[in-house]
């Protein structure tokens, strides 16, 4: 059995007691004597079973330990953080994957029910399709609430969007789930592949329940089916899915006609329908006896007792207010939609029909009052009785809404009948303006003004309503809204940096590029290429593309005499070249980028083009001046911190540290290399960037082991294994497990 040591992961704080415990050279014991804190504490808080001391204890601890100054506050603010660490937060984010609460009135499915049950005892993949609005969600969230005591490791849910325009992609699906499994997103890898992979390790030996709900079709589907033989993945689709190797299927049918009265009954009440039992069996009959309709129709007699079933009926059978084609496919519910429609307040109907404007697939009070142009409190009220009458569904996420499928297409009949066109572009202008100016404040001197009370601020408007403001740009773009497409791309250039896996970037600044070609403006056109290119080799590891864009951005830029981008388009190219290893010519680009650099603000572009050099430089052998580029660019950074944001200059600093490290291991100064990634590494730590902070742990541990501090070596080389899960970072991982190889036992 592995020790409970090394079973058990250490919280920040308990890593660093432990290390500075060993490097005082004591054991828990003299510790303890010297603190006044038992062994029993000490074992517990390097454990990480106390994530971090109580203030007094943590104040103890640094007076034993003689710490003094900087590692004094550092070792304090650790523990202070590690206190403050806020559960609600990790269940937020699992949030937005749980399981829907089942609706409290399946009827007619018990058959359907013993069925499903009996194909999912086996494990492995079930999935329930038919025909829109014949309960596919119902059943599956019914038989997964049913079976949440089977599956201990917890139940997941992604609506997968199968009928919209741009379906949710099997990557942004993938990205959810990994996010709820407690993955930061730093850490979540770029490629659909790599995170498919990933989701099957956190996944294996664990008993989940997985429901996919409204798949677009078996391409969309076989990334996610990842989990073990004792887990089960549930799937929802109007498609057979007949493609799905290895699955079981379930098709469900229109209710009969006893279970669709039955339904009925639980909404309104079995007297109601016995008072009336032929005008029941003709509503159901008009509804399809599919659940969605007959839910609704039912809702409307629930909330409007004096209506006898024989009115509701009759108004259905007036072909008027009814789809024409009512038995056929998926347009079949436009009767029910219609009178869910009629019922609701002369507002509620504005905004459901002003809602269809509204380009993602969710929406919050914001977007809401800006189609509808009521006050907060009218509009609350509007989204309740819209959400009563089931024309809009509430989400996992607190506050926002999202249409069903169909009622969504019946939302964009109400808006082309009754509203102005122009009205559609009321919150297309909204989300580009505001995404634009959000965006802006991640500029390297940008001031915290405006409507946004503060960047974090910013920053949480723009994820929260990312779907929203991605696709608004898309639709800007096929309406040749040009100037506002560029613009928006334009502003997102410093939010994007650190967040490579969470938008789809290469589309976003590929409509930039073209929109600002479209409008004549090489200048922005360069700029973007350059965008184009950052996001092809960042985000798709495609650098053979980069290049091409890189080289295209400098050709444009040459032409038009614009310095700036030729700028940055040599501090790619240096990159990128290097990294397919055209070295004569990556230092070519690197040093006309790092003299062309001196035009630049410090913090805008500078500090890049001189990192850059720097690693050039490294590469070629020429250690002293490469040392030299990055302590310089150190210095500036520290002599310029107030003209940045605190973020931007950690993020700068990790970076440079890091450099600097490399430049001291390649001249065999393996104690000082150690100690800038030491700095490194925790500066990554303190600032999220825990990519980087894997990073300086393998390295610092790489120059521990050449500099024969064994047990420095392993505790670093140890965090780099832990913080490299496989696969995604499978390189890295390999090479940290190979490094502890190498340590005397």
């Amino acid at each position: 059995m592995e020790p409970a040591e090394a079973s058990e992961k250490r919280s920040v704080f308990g890593k660093l007691l432990l290390e500075h415990r060993r490097a005082a050279g004591w054991t828990q014991g003299q510790l303890a004597e010297a603190s006044g804190i038992s062994v029993r504490a000490l074992r517990e808080l390097e454990r990480g079973r106390a994530r971090a001391a109580q203030q007094r204890s943590a104040e103890v601890l640094a007076d034993a330990l003689g710490l003094t100054g900087g590692d004094r506050e550092f070792f304090l603010t650790v523990a202070k953080q590690g206190r403050r660490r806020n559960p609600a937060l990790a269940a937020q984010v699992a949030a937005t994957c749980a399981l829907p609460t089942p609706p409290p009135d399946l009827s007619g499915r018990e058959r359907e029910l013993e069925q499903l049950s009996a194909k999912a005892a086996e494990g492995g993949v079930v999935a329930i399709v038919g025909q829109a609005g014949v309960g596919k969600t119902a059943l599956a969230v019914t038989a997964a609430d049913r079976w949440r005591p089977d599956f201990p490791d917890g139940g997941y849910a992604v609506d997968l969007r199968g009928m919209d325009d741009e379906p949710l992609s099997a990557r942004a699906a993938l990205d959810r789930l990994l996010r709820a499994l407690d993955v930061a997103p730093g850490q979540v890898p770029a490629s659909e592949g790599e995170r498919s992979a990933l989701l099957r390790m956190l996944l294996e030996g664990r008993k989940v329940l997985l429901l996919l709900d409204n798949a677009a079709d078996e391409a969309q589907i076989r990334p996610l089916l990842v989990a073990g033989p004792d887990s089960l993945t549930l799937i929802t689709c109007r498609r057979t899915l007949a493609g799905l190797e290895g699955a079981r299927w379930l098709g469900l049918e229109p209710l009969s006609d006893g279970g669709a009265t039955g339904l009925l009954s639980r909404i309104i009440g079995a007297d109601r329908v016995r008072a009336e039992p032929d005008a029941a069996r003709e509503l159901v009959e008009l509804c399809g006896y599919l659940p969605l309709a007959v839910r609704i129709a039912g809702n409307r007699l629930a909330t409007r007792p004096q209506w006898s079933l024989a009115q509701l009926a009759d108004r259905l059978r007036d072909e008027s207010t009814r789809l024409r084609a009512l038995a056929a496919g998926d347009l079949q519910l436009r009767s029910a939609f219609d009178l869910s429609y009629r019922a609701v307040s002369t507002g509620a109907r504005r905004l459901f029909r002003r809602l269809a404007t509204v380009p993602g697939a969710d929406f919050g009070l914001e977007l809401a009052g800006v189609v509808s142009g009521a006050a907060d409190a009218d509009v609350r009220d509007h989204l309740d009785e819209l959400v009563d009458a089931s024309l809009l569904q509430t989400t996992a996420e607190p506050e926002r809404h999202q249409f069903h499928d169909l009622i969504r297409l019946f939302a964009e009949e109400r808006f082309e009948a009754e509203e102005d066109p122009a009205a559609r572009d009321i919150v297309l202008a909204h989300l580009l303006g505001k995404a634009a100016e959000a965006a802006r404040l991640f500029y390297p001197k940008a001031s915290e003004t405006g409507r946004f009370g503060s960047r974090d601020e910013s920053g949480r408007w723009l994820d929260v309503e990312g779907e929203n403001w991605v696709a608004a740009q898309r639709v800007a773009a096929q309406k040749g809204w040009h100037r506002e497409v560029g613009d928006l791309a334009v502003a997102l250039h410093w939010y994007s940096d650190g967040r490579s896996a969470q938008r789809p970037w290469l589309e976003i600044f590929s409509l930039g590029a073209a929109a600002a070609n479209a409008l004549g403006n090489a200048g922005d056109e360069a700029k973007l290429l350059n965008f184009v290119g950052w996001a092809a080799s960042v985000c798709l590891d495609d650098e053979k593309s980069a290049v091409a864009a890189h080289r295209r951005a400098l050709d444009i830029a040459v032409r038009i005499g614009d310095r700036v981008e030729q700028t940055w388009a040599s501090i790619y190219l240096g990159q990128v070249l290097r990294l397919l290893g055209e070295g004569d010519e990556a230092f070519e680009f690197a040093k006309r980028g790092y003299e062309l650099a001196d035009e630049l603000p410090f913090w805008d572009g500078q500090t890049s083009a001189r990192n850059i050099y720097g690693r050039a430089l490294l590469a070629a052998g020429r250690h002293a001046e490469a040392l030299a580029v990055h302590r310089a660019v150190l210095a500036d950074a520290e002599r310029l911190a107030g003209d940045t944001y605190p973020g931007f200059h950690q993020l700068l600093k990790t970076l440079t540290l890091r450099a600097i490290g490399d430049v001291l291991g390649a001249l065999a100064e393996w104690r000082e290399a150690a100690g800038h990634y030491r700095t490194s590494r925790w500066l990554a730590w303190e600032g999220g960037f825990e990519t980087l902070e894997a990073n300086c742990a393998l390295r610092e541990g790489q120059a521990w082991r050449a500099a024969g501090a064994f047990e420095e070596a392993r505790e670093c080389l140890t965090l780099a294994v832990e913080l490299s899960p496989e696969p995604s970072f499978s390189a890295r991982r390999e090479q940290a497990l190979a490094e502890l190889a190498l340590l005397p036992e």
